[in-house]
C-alpha cells in the first residue's frame, strides 16, 4: 500500500478561511496605526512650527507667516499646515489632512482629527487627538 502525501481541498480551504479571518481583523488595525503614526507626525511639525513662531516674535514685533518663519512639515504628503491670525499677540496653526491619502479618516475617541489647531497660548483642539 502506498500513501498519498499532500493536502486534502477541504485541509487548504480551512486554511485559507482562517487566514481571511485574521486579515480581517488585523488590516483594519494596521490602518489605524499608521494614521496614529502620521498624526504624531503632524503634532511634531506644529510644535516645531509654534517654536519657530516664537523665535521670530522674539526678533521681529509680531508673529510671521508659514513662509517667514519656515514650515518643516512641506514636504509632508499627509498634512498641510498653515498660519492664520498672525499678530502682534496671537496666532493659530492647522495642520489639515490632504484628502484622498487615508489620512482623512483619522479618528481618536470617535472624534475626527482633522484639522489639528494650536495657538500661541497653546489651546490644543481637538483634545482628544493631542493625546497618544
Amino acid at each position: 500500500m502506498s500513501r498519498r502525501m499532500g493536502f486534502t481541498l477541504i485541509e487548504l480551504m480551512i486554511v485559507v478561511a482562517i487566514v481571511a479571518i485574521l486579515a480581517a481583523i488585523a488590516i483594519p488595525s494596521y490602518q489605524d496605526q499608521v494614521r496614529k503614526s502620521r498624526r504624531a507626525d503632524a503634532l511634531r511639525v506644529l510644535g516645531e512650527i509654534r517654536m519657530a513662531q516664537e523665535r521670530w516674535r522674539a526678533d521681529n514685533p509680531s508673529y510671521g507667516t508659514l513662509a517667514q518663519v519656515g514650515n518643516p512639515g512641506a514636504a509632508s504628503a499627509y498634512y498641510s499646515y498653515t498660519v492664520t491670525g498672525n499678530t502682534a499677540t496671537a496666532y493659530t496653526i492647522t495642520a489639515t489632512a490632504v484628502s484622498g491619502k487615508g489620512q482623512d479618516n483619522d479618528k481618536q475617541a470617535g472624534t475626527s482629527c482633522t484639522p489639528l489647531t494650536i495657538n500661541q497660548a497653546g489651546a490644543k483642539t481637538p483634545a482628544a487627538c493631542w493625546t497618544q
